[in-house]
C-alpha cells in the first residue's frame, strides 16, 4: 500500500466513505455491474466475481478442492476468502445472509 500523509489519510478516509455512500445510491444490478465496470479494471472485477463465487461456495458447505474444480480459483484465494468469511469485518455473511433473504 502507498505511504500517505495525515493530510492525505483523512482525505483518503472522506473519499472511502464517498465511495461506500456511492454504492448505496445504485437500485439495479445493472447499475452496479455499469458503476463497478468504470471503477474496476476486467481483471479486478473478475477476481471480485472469483471471491463472491467462492465465498457462495464454502457457504454451500463445498470443499477448497471443489471450488477449484467449480471455478478455477487458487486454493490460496479460497483460503483467504474462507479467512475472511470467518474472522474479517463480516461484510461477506452479510451479503449472504441478506442474499438468502431475498430469494425467498
Amino acid at each position: 500500500m502507498k505511504q500517505h500523509s495525515e493530510q492525505q489519510k483523512k482525505a483518503l478516509k472522506a473519499a472511502a466513505q464517498s465511495l461506500y455512500k456511492a454504492f448505496l445510491t445504485l437500485e439495479k444490478p445493472e447499475e452496479v455491474r455499469q458503476f463497478l465496470l468504470d471503477l474496476c479494471t476486467p481483471s479486478e472485477v473478475e477476481a471480485i466475481v472469483d471471491r463472491w463465487w467462492t465465498a457462495s461456495l464454502l457457504r454451500e458447505g463445498h470443499s477448497y478442492r471443489e471450488i477449484n474444480e467449480i471455478n478455477g480459483v487458487s486454493v490460496t484465494t479460497i483460503g483467504r476468502v474462507a479467512r475472511y468469511m470467518n474472522m474479517g469485518e463480516g461484510g461477506y455473511r452479510l451479503a449472504l445472509r441478506r442474499e438468502e433473504a431475498a430469494k425467498r
